[in-house]
């Protein structure tokens, strides 16, 4: 089920309201049915793959805590196990077959058969949340949950099952337990939330991608000019369009009394690339850092061990973000550019100030890796750069794509995006009536404004 569509609307108004009317110890029940009923609706048959993990992720946060010594890490690695084998199947069977039988080809060998299967829905993201309960309470930070009916709503539940926020067993598990008493304020505040999402993906995000679908889908037909506009568009399409999402899903929760992690904080003013990545997907990132780069040893033990430890989790964190080559290339090249800026900083090695030139620079690195990421292929983000670069055949012809009017509006919105959202955040601390007034010009601006092709979400993909 799409954010961006009538159904949910529908949904979300039945859900909350049913919410509220039903006495605290039946609310779990609940929104666990409505949160099945969501995810049920790409797919039915997929609840059994989410059911099965849960199940052996519940029994074995109740096994970590009772076990000691080696016995404690072995139910952690068998639950590791089991998830990482069940996304390894679903996501990267196919991408490992196929370049296998590529390499068995040049020896004339065997081949490994194709599964014919779509990848399930936000199987990343809930996997990921999976292991970091298991993980919580192997640490001692999160006592193993015995309500087998909310740990199950702590993997599943609605808002951010399919794109997260990613978040930690030690910050939902409480929220589910306590008495969610229904709030003015929560209800105004999730609705502003819901509303600042809808507009950045269906006015901003959505028709950006009018013009960046078919020039990335046809590279070698358009002009050096026309690749850089979309390389640009494209990097605001992909923020509105996840960031989008995660405002959607912290508006949806907060309705219903939950608070989840800020996921985005203005990651296209940061100064550096490190700096980025404290602000763009929060919650996947940190994730990474706390349960796979501190781990390796982080920046403990040398410089040398450092970079090798930024490669390998930038690496890792571009194959989870899609079973491709380019998006492997993707997280190399922001593990490179981290390594880069370690260096920097080990040798003093930068500029003082200038900050509009760093943010600049920084901005510039991001969108033309972000090629790799929307490109079909490798060989395609390759030719894109190179005719950018080279800076040949600067010229614009509409075609089929936008008309210029049509672009200087997307340039519009996009000005209007970074000179508004800075202070669109802030507004959560408004009063009531200020921000229902926002929430109306917004919806207004999605009505007269938006496109409402009931896009899906683009990191729905992964």
């Amino acid at each position: 089920m799409l954010f961006n569509s009538l159904l949910f609307l529908v949904f979300f108004v039945i859900v909350t309201i049913a919410y509220y009317l039903l006495p605290h110890k039946l609310r779990w029940m609940w929104l666990l049915a409505a949160s099945s009923y969501f995810y049920m609706y790409f797919k039915p048959v997929y609840i059994l793959i989410i059911l099965f993990t849960i199940i052996v992720d519940y029994c074995a946060g109740i096994l970590i805590e009772k076990a000691t010594g080696k016995t404690r890490r072995f139910y952690l690695i068998l639950s590791l196990i089991t998830n990482i084998g069940v996304l390894g199947f679903y996501k990267y069977f196919n991408f490992l077959a196929a370049n296998l039988n590529l390499l068995s080809d040049t020896f004339h060998g065997p081949q490994l058969p194709l599964l014919d299967f779509i990848l399930p829905i936000g199987l990343s993201f809930h996997t990921f949340q999976a292991m970091s309960y298991t993980i919580e309470v192997y640490r001692g930070n999160q006592p193993a949950e015995r309500h087998f009916g909310l740990y199950a709503l702590y993997v599943m539940f609605y808002p951010q099952m399919v794109a997260g926020p990613i978040e930690r067993p030690q910050h939902i598990l409480p929220q589910l337990h306590r008495v969610n008493n229904f709030r003015s304020s929560n209800l105004i505040t999730g609705l502003f939330f819901m509303a600042m999402g809808l507009f950045k993906k269906v006015v901003i995000a959505d028709r950006l991608g009018l013009y960046v679908d078919p020039v990335f889908n046809n590279p070698h037909g358009h002009s050096a000019l026309e690749l850089l506009v979309a390389t640009y568009f494209f990097a605001f399409q992909i923020y509105c369009d996840f960031s989008g999402y995660s405002d959607i899903a912290v508006g949806t929760a907060l309705v219903l009394g939950i608070e989840l992690m800020q996921n985005f904080n203005l990651p296209y003013l940061a100064s550096n690339v490190s700096d980025f990545w404290k602000r763009w997907h929060i919650s996947l990132s940190t994730w990474f850092r706390d349960y796979l780069y501190i781990p390796l040893g982080g920046s403990k033990i040398n410089f040398r061990v450092t970079c090798i430890n930024l490669l390998i989790v930038f690496m890792i964190s571009g194959l989870w973000h899609g079973a491709n080559w380019k998006y492997l290339v993707w997280g190399l090249i922001h593990g490179l550019l981290l390594v880069a800026y370690q260096l920097f900083n080990k040798y003093d090695i930068g500029i003082k100030g200038f900050t509009f030139l760093k943010w600049l620079f920084t901005f510039n690195l991001v969108s033309l890796a972000w090629v790799f990421f929307r490109a079909a292929t490798v060989s395609d983000a390759f030719y894109i750069l190179s005719k950018i670069l080279a800076g040949k055949g600067f010229t614009y012809s509409a075609g089929n794509l936008m008309s210029v009017p049509e672009l200087w509006y997307c340039a519009f919105i996009i000005i209007i995006l970074l000179l508004g959202e800075r202070y669109l955040r802030k507004a959560k601390d408004y009063s009531n009536t200020t921000k229902a007034v926002i929430i109306g010009g917004l919806i207004l601006a999605c009505y007269f404004l938006g496109i409402f092709n009931e896009a899906q979400f683009i990191y729905f993909q992964f």
